[in-house]
């Protein structure tokens, strides 16, 4: 495998399937992208995101279009339940210092900014599609697809997800994504002028905060132990979610539990967690969450992600042949996803067990640090 990848393609049109399709397309690579989903959805209401993901943004040439839909704003609030401020977290403004250092948006929006981004760069794009079967040689990869067709490529990314089918045909005795004791509601409610950034107020098993996704809006998230992975019945959801509020006198968590309603698009999602220590076979590689899947602990999920479509594209792009880029683009990328991942278990852990606070904010800072270093 001496020569470069001519021709890719991408399996699965999520945050890291995107962009590494942008990216290797801004190389000059003949790029396409199948996604299963017909209509191209993002699941999800609002979605933090820190410096670091605002400079992947960036480096994807989106982050003015970002900007524009999004709410950016610097630090974020811990509070007790009552309310009272114990501290605002700094965000590094790591894109620019006239670019705030993080930002909540409803998820569909960066999907969709994405999605133009990845059509403008010239990806061949084909929806409701995905592969059926992979065979691969030292001359390339053959792809047979579901809606009867079949291509030759260079390279085959496989970005499609904690389920991914790639993954399964590549490495068919993975370990299975684990769940890790803990689930997420999440929610979409109207913005009070009082929330001008990302907040959070520390129970001592729950942990709601808030974060604006524009003017108007700002979504709720709030992680609660759960002993078992379980699929939870949708009519329960309001009633189980000002549940988990009710301890919380502070008044504006009071009035959001007031809000809650069928309107708020509550969703709930066991936290799952996945690194594989091999991310490639001969000319096809995974990227984001099918090969290091992270709990939203550190807020960084979407980030490695994004971050990993576009450290493959400087790999393939530097020379040297596939085998070599891919070994490159693992080296790079490992430590850094490594740490997010097991960070954001550990932060799960002491949470749920009660565990050393001092601890808690050590691995918070220690991991921010890290994620503001270059990629």
């Amino acid at each position: 495998m001496s020569e470069m990848a001519k021709k890719v393609l991408v399996i699965g049109g999520g945050f890291a399937g995107m962009a590494a399709a942008i990216e290797l397309a801004k190389r000059g690579m003949q790029v396409e992208l199948v996604e299963i989903d017909p209509g191209w959805r993002a699941y999800g209401a609002g979605i933090s995101l820190g410096g670091a993901t605002l400079r992947a943004l960036q480096t994807l040439g989106i982050l003015d279009r970002f900007l524009r839909a999004a709410h950016a704003s610097d630090g974020v609030d811990i509070c007790t339940p009552a309310g009272g401020l114990i501290s605002q977290l700094p965000t590094p403004r790591l894109a620019g210092q006239e670019v705030p250092g993080g930002a909540g948006v409803m998820r569909p929006v960066l999907a969709g900014i994405l999605a133009s981004a990845t059509r403008e760069a010239g990806v061949a794009v084909r929806l409701g599609v995905t592969f059926s079967s992979i065979t691969q040689n030292e001359a390339g990869v053959e792809v047979a697809f579901t809606d009867g067709g079949t291509g030759r490529y260079d390279l085959l990314i496989g970005a499609d997800g904690l389920y991914s089918k790639v993954r399964t045909a590549l490495f068919p005795d993975a370990p299975a994504p684990a769940y890790s004791g803990q689930g997420v509601w999440r929610a979409v409610l109207p913005r009070p002028s009082e929330i001008e950034r990302c907040t959070m107020w520390m129970g001592d098993m729950v942990k709601p905060g808030v974060n604006p996704v524009s003017a108007e809006e700002m979504y709720l998230f709030v992680t609660e132990d759960r002993a078992a992975h379980e699929r939870l019945d949708p009519a329960g959801f309001v009633d189980h979610l000002r549940g988990l509020l009710a301890p919380f006198p502070a008044p504006v968590l009071q009035a959001i539990r007031a809000q809650l309603g069928t309107q708020s698009q509550i969703i709930y999602r066991p936290l799952e967690g996945l690194l594989l220590k091999t991310w490639y076979q001969g000319r096809v590689v995974l990227v984001g969450d099918a090969v290091h899947a992270t709990t939203p602990h550190l807020a960084s999920g979407a980030c490695i992600g994004i971050e990993d479509g576009i450290v493959l594209a400087e790999e393939l792009a530097v020379g040297g042949g596939i085998e070599a880029a891919l070994s490159r683009f693992q080296a790079r990328r490992w430590e850094r996803c490594r740490m997010v991942v097991e960070n954001s278990a550990r932060l799960g852990v002491i949470e749920r067990t009660g565990g050393d606070k001092a601890e808690h904010a050590q691995i918070m800072q220690a991991s921010h640090q890290a994620l503001a270093a270059p990629i």
